[in-house]
């Protein structure tokens, strides 16, 4: 008679948490699927790379005339061999970049250096000095 409370209260509890954790399992899903977004370097058209950041149309042109030359790349790490990808510049592509699969990135990834354009910090300066004036 006196486990009958012990386990109502530790029954309820328990119940809730397991109709919560589906839950939460649902709205997580579809974020971390939408931020893995990849390019294979091995199928993507130059304009496919230039999605990635700090890639423009040169270097991805390069890219693709290395994959001509020396055939399919077999890991991601193959791309430093690309003039103009160093080990920092890989750092920030390798969250985006795989050797198989499709191609699932859609649209150009903003560069994270810094944060935000130098153009767009000497406009709002600007406008700032002549608000002041």
């Amino acid at each position: 008679m006196t486990i009958r409370p012990i386990v109502r209260a530790l029954t309820i509890p328990l119940l809730g948490l397991a109709l919560a954790l589906p839950a939460l399992g649902e709205g997580e899903a579809p974020a971390a699927a939408a931020t893995h977004k990849t390019v294979n370097i091995n199928q993507a058209s130059v304009t496919e790379l230039a999605r990635l950041p700090r890639v423009g149309a040169k270097l991805a042109d390069r890219i693709v005339a290395h994959r001509t030359q020396h055939g399919a790349f077999k890991r991601a790490e193959d791309l430093m061999e690309v003039k103009g990808v160093g080990e920092k510049m890989f750092v920030n592509l390798k969250p985006y970049l795989t050797v198989s699969g499709p191609t699932t990135l859609a649209e150009k990834v903003s560069s994270s250096k810094g944060g935000s354009h130098p153009k767009s910090g000497k406009s709002s300066s600007a406008a700032a000095k002549s608000a002041g004036r």
